[in-house]
């Protein structure tokens, strides 16, 4: 996700709050904030894939590879 696009997502949700959205700027809005989460969810996701947890007996796992490394 963008500098831009995140500027343009709270200068939709200023605009909302302030005066209120056009049916264009509405969808927009809405489609931004479904990439922002698919953004946030795959950062997300990357990160919990590269935990390592050593575990009592001394072995490591790593949780990606023990539950899937589930792409979206």
């Amino acid at each position: 996700m963008t500098d831009e696009k995140l500027a343009r997502i709270n200068e939709l949700a200023r605009k909302a709050k302030a005066e209120g959205l056009t049916s264009a700027e509405t969808k927009e809005r809405d489609v931004l904030r479904r990439e922002y989460i698919e953004a946030v969810r795959a950062n997300l996701r990357g990160q919990l894939n590269n935990i390592n947890i050593q575990e009592l007996d001394g072995s490591i796992t790593n949780l990606g590879e023990k539950y899937g490394k589930k792409g979206h």
